[in-house]
């Protein structure tokens, strides 16, 4: 299998899948390739792709990526971070599109494509479902950091096209008066729902402070990362995440290579893989191809590539009780 950065002479592919196998971010990388494997008709290696070690460096990244395209690679999928992906497309030639798995949007303005789930696709599917269901008065509620800082960016962007009526944010990371926040930030009463995009060690006392109140509490596919099933508080709460119907049988097939559970990334590297290859088998490993109308389906839900570079996603609405999920809506692009 890939992973050492340097192509093996005369099998070559016509793409290359950089995966951070190597560095701070191994253990990840390595489920990354696996995930990947599970595709195409080799275990890493076919016609149309190549896995190799991008490191956790961008100059790691560029000389993966250098050796790939040396070697007659005209797509990449990857790298990881968003620094190695500035590097990357800065060093390879215009013609060989980059597809960054990273969600930073600002990639795009630098000529990477941006393959990532981004704030607003999470902001899109369980939104759209909240409005649809009546569910117009919404607070979001952030920890401060960047991640709370593009979630509502998002949601702001949708209110209007939605019909939704979005208060003015919470950026806090304590629960402690949370209520009273959300209050202020309105007319004095409780919102009809509350967004929290962030998965981080907040997310538990925000539905705490939350449970009991009334309102409907939304999520992201940051919350795809922990396990909410068991938490009462969090019974009947909505969050965007991967279609489970195409989801779940990735998950399993990828269980029985490695023990860590399968997460986004994990869909991403297979996702970028089985485009790569389908584009390979059609010779179409370039922009236009990248960009087509119909789009990809994958194992996250249905995909296209934009001319600005940006991706647009459809994605599930699962809700959770009684111990488990229940697919309750879906987007499509």
């Amino acid at each position: 299998m890939g992973g050492s950065g340097k192509p093996r002479p005369g099998k070559q592919g016509r793409a290359a899948l950089l995966v951070p196998v190597s560095g701070r971010a191994a253990a990840l990388g390595q489920i990354m390739r696996e995930a990947a494997s599970l595709g195409g008709t080799g275990v890493g290696l076919t016609a149309e792709l190549e896995i190799l070690d991008s490191g956790d460096t961008p100059a790691s990244a560029v000389t993966a990526a250098n050796a790939a395209v040396a070697a007659g690679a005209k797509m990449l999928i990857g790298p990881l971070f968003s620094e190695q992906a500035r590097a990357v497309v800065a060093a390879v030639p215009r013609g060989v599109p980059v597809v960054a798995m990273s969600n930073d949007t600002t990639l795009a303005d630098a000529g990477v494509y941006v393959f990532g789930i981004t704030p607003l696709h999470s902001a899109q599917a369980v939104l759209s479902l909240a409005a649809g269901r009546g569910l117009r008065d919404i607070a979001i509620v952030v920890p401060p950091g960047e991640f709370g800082k593009r979630s509502i960016e998002a949601a702001n962007s949708l209110a209007g096209t939605l019909g939704i009526t979005l208060r003015a944010p919470v950026v806090t990371g304590s629960a402690s008066g949370l209520v009273a926040s959300i209050k202020a930030a309105g007319n004095g009463s409780l919102p009809s729902a509350v967004y929290l995009p962030d998965a981080g060690p907040e997310l538990d006392g925000f539905a705490r402070a939350l449970a009991g109140t009334g309102v409907q509490i939304l999520g992201s596919t940051q919350w795809s990362s922990k396990d909410l099933t068991g938490k009462a508080d969090f019974n009947d709460a909505w969050f965007a995440a991967p279609d489970p119907l195409r989801f779940e049988p990735f998950a399993r097939a990828l269980a029985q290579r490695v023990k860590a559970p399968a997460g986004i990334l994990a869909g991403l590297a297979f996702d970028g893989a089985e485009m790569a290859r389908l584009l390979g088998r059609t010779g179409d490993q370039t922009a236009r191809g990248l960009q087509r109308d119909k789009g990809f389906s994958g194992v996250l839900g249905p995909y296209r590539f934009l001319k600005t570079r940006l991706c647009q996603r459809g994605l599930a609405v699962l809700k959770i009780s009684d111990g488990g999920t229940t697919l309750i809506g879906a987007t499509s692009v």
